[in-house]
């Protein structure tokens, strides 16, 4: 029998969680951490008020599936957070309780009863894109004549020809872009997998230009640097996105009214490279998919590719006979 006095308390069991399990053991990136880390806050905040127990004297026994549920619809009507961050902070408390498991048995129903709160569905919109004309007149909006405006210049060009996230982009340091024999860009991705990018000849000019223009910065500079030299958060890139979508349509009227953030430019970077005719497999690791299941969805956006599909499935003049119920429960029932 285990000592109920060597059983680590809540708090004990949080800390471990997160400097042993997370930091240690699995060596997940700092990006992980910090997301758990404001799960488990927001957690023992809403806790206080809802249990009326202090983030010291919490236990894990009330972190039960009640309390789960509560904390999770207080994500969604009043923070207002959308499904998908949900079960984001559902997965971090998943990860702990599955941790915690293993060193508080006395607490092993409380934790599978918490474990057993599903994942929410939501609806998944179809993929939004650009373009090609739409994507040259964004990346050619930034003027070249200001410091800011040359280095946006390169980073939309960097983005649109590697289709990486924007994390990974404004990571990307001096040493990691190879302009010389075989130009490519090194990507630091989910899960800490590095990838090559091979980089366009159109890139490669920007981005010599660009380096010039630096002027003699240290190989661990950032490429693509704040003006106070750090690097550039992700609401920075989608603030000068936005600057470039407006004056981009001044020429194309079109691009009003759409939501366009640098997640859209990856996807047209997929698309693009899908209606070139490359493959599947190639965009899946050119764009650092875990799953090349995941680089489906961009064939279910082409209408174009499903037209061309369908075509070759029949004769061009053959009519496919349209279906007619037999009977009116058939009606009913094909017209639901």
């Amino acid at each position: 029998m285990r000592n109920p006095e060597s059983t680590p308390s809540f708090a004990t069991l949080l800390q471990r969680f997160f400097l042993e399990h997370l930091g240690c053991h699995r060596a997940v990136s700092p990006r992980t951490i910090a997301a758990y880390r404001d799960c488990f806050r927001l957690l023992l905040q809403f806790a206080e008020q809802h249990i009326g127990k202090s983030p010291t004297t919490f236990v894990l026994t009330d972190l039960n599936a009640s309390l789960a549920l509560a904390f999770l619809d207080h994500l969604e009507h009043d923070r207002r957070n959308g499904v998908r961050t949900r079960n984001l902070r559902l997965a971090a408390l998943r990860s702990f309780l599955k941790y915690a498991a293993h060193h508080d048995l006395s607490a092993i129903q409380v934790i599978e009863r918490a474990l057993a709160v599903p994942m929410k569905r939501f609806d998944r919109p179809m993929l939004g894109f650009l373009a090609r004309p739409e994507m040259q007149a964004i990346l050619d909006a930034p003027p070249s004549a200001t410091w800011a405006g040359r280095r946006d210049r390169a980073l939309f060009a960097m983005l649109y020809n590697t289709g990486a996230r924007v994390s990974e982009i404004i990571g990307v340091r001096v040493k990691n872009v190879i302009l010389d024999a075989s130009p490519a860009v090194h990507v630091m991705g989910k899960g800490r997998k590095e990838r090559s990018v091979p980089l366009w000849r159109s890139t490669v000019r920007l981005m010599k230009e660009w380096k010039r223009y630096l002027g003699n910065v240290a190989d661990d500079a950032y490429m693509f640097p704040s003006r106070a030299g750090a690097a550039m958060t992700r609401s920075n890139v989608a603030q000068r996105l936005t600057l470039a979508v407006e004056v981009a349509a001044e020429r194309l009227p079109e691009l009003r009214n759409r939501p366009i953030s640098p997640h859209t430019i990856r996807h047209s970077t997929a698309m693009h490279l899908l209606q070139s005719g490359v493959d599947l497999a190639v965009i899946a690791l050119w764009l650092g998919h875990e799953d090349p299941a995941t680089t489906h969805m961009y064939l279910e956006a082409d209408l174009a590719m499903k037209d061309s599909a369908l075509n070759r499935l029949q004769p061009p003049e053959t009519k496919s006979p349209r279906y007619k119920p037999p009977d009116q429960l058939m009606q009913f029932l094909q017209a639901l």
